[in-house]
């Protein structure tokens, strides 16, 4: 299979950036040298769908070091390094993909990837099961299964599965405890300010924010931009979370509200048409706008456009909308992912976790297809123990250890006797 990339030449630079990140990235370095030597995957091809710069790079390189034939194309056509797929080319992975790719090139280049008749799918969004199971069943009777990166893709799966029409069984990676907590919070909360930054080149501090959505990723979004000096409003449609977000010292208002008051506001809900008409009309001059959901849908561009007299870049990655009467409206970044799109995306030490769950969700799907069900399943516990164990011996971190005694009461508790049962035993579906 031949690569479709914008320039092989570009690999040096690839190279360069792959090996730094290798550095901060103690768990993938562990597991690379551990199944590089048994070759697990051998004789599997293993499509990757993900945001290809340099962390994800080293993930692919993991899988084709474990014996994989990795065939890897970008989830966001913004985020394709063309340096960084051009090194992995060198490395002997099959990629297409390139920065700036039309919808159609990327369509193309997801069909292209998905032409060598995978085993396993490692997915970021939810574009290869929405494209299997919609546009080319035929590949489903071979694929034993795959893992899902991210909450949108999560969701996506979750609805195909509640309808019965999952084909093969998915490992929500996004649900494991070494992703959420730790990729959402603290990789998209700095990743996204650190886009958002460099872009403007504005202060942040005296500014009010509005996030709208105060899941994990918002969560992280609002503690970043606090810790920068802003004054953080969340708009939220759950009850439970916007009393977490009170609780946390955040003023919680509707959008059409927080509308009139904010400077900077920030998607992260995984829902479309968060921001809209009605808001952009009641928004001052110079608000800007920026989006770290999965898809560019929650910023409706469709009503920016329509209701503004002119439009065109006025920066990198910053677009200004001219309103009918005379005040400017800033896009960030085309309203797609702000952190990859303007960013270099999550911080290496963050993505490792969240790659040793990839990984180790692949190898459990690999070892256990075929006693599981077309459901999406949890990663079992332990591995999520095994990576937090691989990653604190690398941070130099010690734990205490329970008695004997204190193990004994623990484990007759009914908080063991729970987390035994519900996920350790069973590694029992939640959707």
């Amino acid at each position: 299979m031949e690569s479709m990339i914008r320039d092989i030449k570009l690999a040096p630079s690839g190279h360069d950036k792959i090996a730094w990140v290798k550095n901060f990235m103690p768990v993938l370095r562990s597991i690379d040298e551990e199944y590089s030597k048994t070759k697990p995957f051998a004789g599997k091809k293993v499509v990757i769908t993900m945001h290809l710069e340099a962390k994800t790079a080293y993930l692919a390189l993991v899988f084709k070091n474990a014996g994989a034939e990795v065939i890897a194309t970008g989830s966001n056509p913004l985020s394709t390094q063309d340096d960084v797929v051009a090194e992995l080319v060198e490395d002997g992975v099959t990629v297409y993909s390139w920065y700036n790719c039309t919808n159609e090139e990327y369509d193309m280049f997801i069909d292209k990837a998905l032409d060598c008749n995978p085993d396993m799918i490692i997915d970021d969004g939810g574009d290869l099961v929405a494209r299997i199971h919609n546009e080319r069943p035929e590949l489903i009777d071979k694929i034993i299964g795959g893992s899902e990166e991210t909450t949108t893709g999560v969701i996506r799966l979750k609805a195909l599965a509640e309808q019965g029409k999952l084909k093969f069984p998915m490992i929500a990676a996004n649900d494991a405890y070494c992703k959420y907590l730790f990729d959402n919070r603290y990789g998209t909360g700095q990743s996204t300010w650190d886009g958002i930054m460099r872009t403007t080149n504005l202060v942040i501090a005296g500014k009010t924010v509005v996030i709208a959505g105060y899941g994990w990723c918002g969560k992280g979004g609002a503690m970043r931009a606090k810790g920068l000096g802003a004054n953080v409003v969340i708009t939220e449609v759950d009850p439970i979370k916007a009393i977490e977000a009170v609780f946390d010292g955040f003023r919680v208002m509707p959008m059409e509200e927080a509308a009139k008051i904010g400077d900077i506001f920030l998607t992260l809900t995984g829902c479309d048409n968060v921001i809209n008409e009605k808001h952009f009309a009641l928004m001052k001059d110079g608000a800007m706008m920026a989006n770290s959901g999965h898809f560019d849908v929650e910023i409706n561009k469709v009503d920016l456009l329509k209701n503004s007299v002119s439009h065109r870049p006025v920066r990198k990655n910053i677009e200004e909308y001219v309103q009918k009467d005379g005040r400017k409206l800033y896009l960030l970044a085309e309203g797609r992912l702000v952190n990859l799109a303007a960013g270099d995306g999550h911080p290496a030490e963050i993505m490792d976790l969240s790659f040793g769950v990839q990984f180790f969700s692949a190898l459990h799907i690999l070892n256990h297809h075929q006693e599981m069900e077309n459901k999406v399943y949890l990663m079992p516990e332990e591995i999520n123990t095994k990576i937090a164990q691989i990653k604190l011996k690398a941070l130099g971190v010690e734990l205490d250890e329970l008695t004997e005694e204190t193990k004994s009461i623990f484990s007759k508790s009914i908080i063991k006797r729970f987390k035994y049962e519900y996920f350790n035993k069973k590694m029992l579906t939640f959707y």
